[in-house]
C-alpha cells in the first residue's frame, strides 16, 4: 500500500472517523458530496480507483446520454470536520473528477486551475494567492426575511459589534481544520466580518475558500440551533442596499522556486517588469474575467461607485479606489492585490482565469499605464474619460458578452466550462430580466 494512503488511512482510525465526505463543486463553485461509512479495507481502492458519479445531475457537467464520471479523493486533503460530533466522527476529502476512460474531465473546475498551474509549472512559476472572503451574518424574522444582526463599523468592539464571539468559535474551528488564521475583524458594513487566512499556493487556497465557506455557515448553524435563535451567514455580495457588500480581494505573487518574480530593488517602486506586465495583463482582460470573479447578478449590486467596490481599471500603490492596488510589502511579500473578485465565485476558475490573464499580460509585455493615486470616487465622468480610465461591467449580461470576445480568458476555462457556464448565466440573467421586483411595484403602480 502506498504509504501516504496508510498514513492516512491511520490517521483515520485515531481520529475515530465513522463517515467519509467525498467532496468535490459544480461549475457554480456550489458544493456537492456523497457520504460513504468508513471501512478501512475499502480505502486503497477508493483512492486508487475512485467511485461512479452521475455527472448529470450536477450543473455543468455532462448530459444523461453521458453521464457516468469517477470521483477521486486527493489523498492529501484529508481533513475531519470539527463541527461534527465526535462520537459519529466526519472526515472530508476533496475530490478530482475523471471520465471512465480515466482522463481528467474537461469540466471539472479543479481541473481547469490544475491546466493552468501545470502550465506554468513548465517554466518553473508557482502562482500564489491570498483570498480575503467577507460575509455577513443576518438576523432572519419569522416571514424569512433577513435583516442586520448588528449596527457596528470598521474593527468595532463589543457591545456595537455582535460578531466577536462568532468570529472566535469560527477561528477556532478553522485552525483545527489546519488554516493560519492571521486576523479577524468586523468589517465596514453592519453584521460584515471577515477572517483572513495565510497566502498558500493557488490549488491549496482554492480548496481552503470552499472549505471556509461551508465550515463557516456549519459553526453558524449549530451557534443558531444551540442558541435557539435564527441567524445565518450569507456570502451574497450585496445582501442590502445602501451599505457596503461583501467582496473577496485576491492578493497575487509568482515565485521563481524562492524567489518572488514580482521584486525588483532596483526599480523606483519595487516592482518588477513581470509585476508591472501581470498587472497589464489583468486590465486588459478585465471585463471578460468579472464574469468569472463576480458570476451572478447580485454581483452587479456590489460594483458600483460609493461603496468602496472597485469599479475602476486603473492600479495604485495605495489606492483603494482603483481595481488593482499594491500594498506596500516589498521582497518576497511582493503582491498585487485585484479588488473585484466577490466570494460568490467559484475560486477554481477564478483564480485560474486571473493566472492566465496575467501570464498573457507578461508574454504580450502588456503595459497598465501609470499608477493612479487620485480618489476615483471623485471624479466626473469627464474626467475618467480625459484620463483614459475605464469601468468594469455594469451588469452579467454585459460582463458575460466581454468573455465571449475573450479568447485569452475562454482558453483558460476549456471549450467545456466557458460554454457550460455561459449557458448557465443566459438562463441567469433571462430568469433576473423577467423578474417585477418591490421596486419597480412601488414606483410605478400609480403611472
Amino acid at each position: 500500500m502506498n504509504e501516504r494512503i496508510e498514513a492516512v488511512i491511520d490517521q483515520m482510525k485515531e481520529d475515530n472517523i465513522k463517515f467519509i465526505r467525498l467532496q468535490f463543486v459544480d461549475i457554480n463553485g456550489t458544493v456537492k458530496t456523497i457520504v460513504i461509512p468508513f471501512n478501512p479495507e475499502k480505502m486503497e481502492e477508493l483512492f486508487e480507483e475512485g467511485m461512479l458519479l452521475d455527472g448529470s445531475s450536477i450543473a455543468g457537467f455532462v448530459g444523461i446520454n453521458e453521464s457516468d464520471l469517477v470521483l477521486k479523493p486527493d489523498v492529501n486533503t484529508y481533513s475531519r470536520l470539527s463541527w461534527r460530533p465526535e462520537e459519529s466522527a466526519v472526515c472530508r476529502f476533496i475530490c478530482d473528477i475523471y471520465t471512465t476512460e480515466r482522463k481528467p474531465f474537461a469540466g471539472d473546475p479543479r481541473n481547469v486551475l490544475k491546466k493552468s498551474l501545470e502550465h506554468i509549472a513548465k517554466s518553473g512559476y508557482t502562482y500564489n494567492i491570498g483570498p480575503e472572503p467577507e460575509f455577513f451574518i443576518v438576523d432572519i424574522d419569522d416571514e424569512g426575511k433577513p435583516s442586520l444582526f448588528d449596527n457596528a463599523d470598521y474593527f468595532d468592539v463589543e457591545p456595537l459589534d455582535k460578531g466577536a464571539d462568532f468570529r472566535r468559535e469560527i477561528s477556532l474551528n478553522l485552525e483545527e481544520l489546519d488554516f493560519d488564521v492571521e486576523a479577524i475583524h468586523h468589517e465596514v458594513a453592519p453584521g460584515q466580518n471577515e477572517i483572513a487566512f495565510a497566502f498558500k499556493d493557488a490549488l491549496k487556497t482554492a480548496d481552503a475558500v470552499i472549505t471556509f465557506k461551508q465550515a463557516i455557515r456549519s459553526i453558524v448553524d449549530n451557534m443558531a440551533t444551540y442558541d435557539q435563535l435564527n441567524y445565518k451567514v450569507t456570502f451574497m455580495p450585496k445582501p442590502f442596499f445602501g451599505i457596503s457588500g461583501s467582496g473577496m480581494h485576491c492578493h497575487q505573487s509568482l515565485f521563481k522556486r524562492d524567489t518572488n518574480i514580482f521584486y525588483d530593488e532596483n526599480s523606483e517602486n519595487g516592482l518588477s517588469e513581470d509585476a508591472m506586465h501581470f498587472m497589464g495583463g489583468l486590465l486588459a482582460h478585465a471585463p471578460a474575467l468579472t464574469a468569472i470573479t463576480n458570476p451572478i447578478v447580485n454581483s452587479y449590486k456590489r460594483l458600483v461607485p460609493g461603496y468602496e467596490a472597485p469599479v475602476y481599471r486603473a492600479y495604485g500603490l495605495k489606492n483603494r479606489s482603483t481595481l488593482i492596488r499594491i500594498p506596500a510589502a516589498r521582497g518576497n511579500a511582493t503582491r498585487i492585490e485585484y479588488r473585484s473578485p466577490d466570494p460568490a465565485c467559484n475560486p477554481y476558475l477564478a483564480f485560474a482565469v486571473m493566472l492566465e490573464a496575467g501570464i498573457d499580460g507578461m508574454k504580450n509585455k502588456i503595459d497598465p499605464g501609470e499608477a493612479v493615486e487620485t480618489d476615483l470616487y471623485q471624479l466626473s465622468e469627464e474626467d475618467l474619460v480625459k484620463s483614459c480610465i475605464k469601468v468594469l461591467p455594469t451588469s452579467l449580461w454585459e460582463a458575460y458578452h466581454s468573455l465571449e470576445e475573450d479568447p485569452v480568458v475562454l482558453n483558460a476555462l476549456g471549450s467545456h466550462v466557458s460554454s457550460k457556464f455561459l449557458e448557465l448565466k443566459y438562463k441567469e440573467w433571462d430568469e433576473y430580466r423577467v423578474q417585477v421586483f418591490g421596486y419597480e411595484v412601488e414606483r410605478y403602480l400609480d403611472i
